[in-house]
């Protein structure tokens, strides 16, 4: 059974709205979440997580936008494959994808949005 070239660039093509979505997520993740992680686990201390928090004003918002871009595209290739009615491979694996990535930019803006939790959550786990 062979493959077209043509079906497997849409294959990728669709798969590339979920990449992007996650890239986004994990961007805007190295600020907060990913450095809490760190320190959590015992891996780091707290100034690798002072230092990664002062380019929080660049990483949360490239996340945000990222993460709606990623629907946008979602979205035109859903619309765009009911247009010429053919089937949207991955679509399920996308949004499962997209709504991860969602989860993890919340994550990130509740810890920047709210230090004193954060602040508490690591006092918490360190005692």
């Amino acid at each position: 059974m062979r493959v077209s070239l043509h079906a497997g660039r849409e294959c990728l093509r669709a798969f590339g709205v979920g990449a992007v979505s996650l890239g986004a997520a994990f961007v805007a993740s190295l600020c907060c979440v990913l450095p809490l992680l760190v320190v959590l686990t015992g891996l780091g201390t707290g100034a690798f997580m002072g230092t990664t928090m002062q380019y929080r004003s660049i990483f949360l918002p490239a996340g945000v936008f990222g993460v709606l871009g990623s629907y946008a595209l979602y979205f035109r290739e859903r619309r765009r494959c009911r247009a010429v009615a053919c089937r949207f491979i991955g679509a399920r694996l996308n949004l499962v994808m997209l709504l991860g990535a969602t989860l993890a930019l919340l994550a990130a803006l509740a810890l920047d949005l709210f230090p004193d939790a954060t602040a508490a959550l690591l006092q918490g786990a360190m005692n």
